[in-house]
């Protein structure tokens, strides 16, 4: 017998056991007299196995009660394992759903705008292409280059919802095979769009990163996700997706070099996501991919921390100033507060 808050299933066996206390008949007499082993009988009895018509028949011949009745008591039993299992995922699902971000999903147009719980469910699942929520635990479906997910947590949900628009507009992206050392060479030039708008240099980069391999998606920021980018793959395709938690252009350059280290260094596609190490080498990665180790150390050396020094460092390494400024500000260099005003603000949302 299995049940829901609302449905109880009662295996065909149940009447079978009924039969035979009536009878004052022992399983094993049963048995013998169905001519099936006794573990057989056992199974039927408490429903683990299916009430087959050929056991129909000899139910009729040895019970008396017609076959057609037999698989009649079979098929509403399955059919109500069904709806047991569909009200249990349900429930299950209701609780999980309760955990993202669903108004701030509709907001954002990835899911229909509706207050009702189990509506909300059932487009969940259509969102994420899953039968049930709960699917989203396995570390198949959520191999995200970040750190590992779970289901439990609101963050990691909104996590992977961000993911998952993500991945669905990477779809409408043709992107070439992964060409690492193209990656690598490319470098230069995308540093030098860090002196560009962002209405300039999205397009451009967007290609760029196809021709190479990656499909790039530009996200708005998903309240409660606490990311602003991952990458991972989606079938033969590398996707990294890009977001803007604070609106500082130095914010977003980094998060994009900290992507493009995962795919260079070869974190993407980790069963287990991330680990810490993974997460500093790619810093370290995207630190000196953006500013020359040797020239920051000569820059800070110097110890001359003026706007017009910050300026001629940044002009000498042909990047933004406020990449520098931020790079500063992440190292106590000066204070969080201080030289803001060299920084530019994006506003990135697809």
């Amino acid at each position: 017998m299995v049940r829901s808050q609302s449905t109880i299933a009662t295996p065909p066996g149940a009447t079978i056991r009924e039969q035979l206390t009536d009878r004052g008949m022992s399983q094993k007499e049963f048995a013998s007299r169905m001519d099936m082993s006794q573990k057989h009988i056992s199974r039927l009895i408490n429903g683990e196995v299916q009430l087959t018509p050929e056991t129909a028949l000899k139910l009729e011949m040895v019970l008396g009660v017609p076959a057609g009745f037999w698989n009649n008591l079979e098929a509403i039993y399955r059919e109500k394992i069904v709806k047991v299992e569909a009200e249990n995922d349900m429930d299950y699902d209701l609780m999980i759903m309760n955990r993202f971000p669903y108004g701030e999903m509709a907001r954002l147009e990835w899911v229909p705008d509706t207050r009702i719980a189990k509506e909300r469910v059932v487009y969940l699942r259509k969102y994420f292409e899953v039968a049930k929520l709960s699917l989203l635990d396995n570390k198949e479906l959520n191999s995200i280059a970040c750190r590992r997910l779970a289901i439990t947590e609101k963050s990691d949900l909104a996590l992977m919802a961000w993911a998952q628009e993500a991945k669905r507009k990477a779809r409408d992206i043709s992107t070439s095979p992964l060409n690492i050392k193209g990656l690598l060479e490319y470098v230069p030039d995308l540093r030098n769009d860090t002196l560009l708008r962002p209405d300039e240099f999205c397009p451009r980069i967007k290609s760029d990163f196809a021709d190479r391999g990656i499909a790039l998606v530009f996200l708005p920021n998903l309240k409660g996700a606490l990311v602003r980018g991952a990458s991972f793959t989606d079938g033969t395709k590398i996707v990294m997706g890009i977001t803007l938690a604070g609106g500082d252009a130095d914010r977003f350059w980094f998060s994009l070099f900290h992507e493009l280290a995962h795919v260079v260094l070869g974190h993407v596609g980790r069963p287990d996501g991330t680990s810490q190490e993974d997460e500093k080498a790619a810093d370290k990665w995207s630190e000196d991919a953006l500013i020359s180790a040797d020239a920051f150390e000569v820059f800070k050396a110097n110890m001359d921390y003026s706007e017009k020094s910050i300026i001629n460092f940044a002009n000498a390494q042909g990047i933004a100033t406020g990449i520098v400024v931020g790079r500063m500000q992440k190292e106590g260099l000066i204070k969080h507060n201080a030289m803001n005003e060299l920084k530019t603000k994006y506003d990135i949302a697809g």
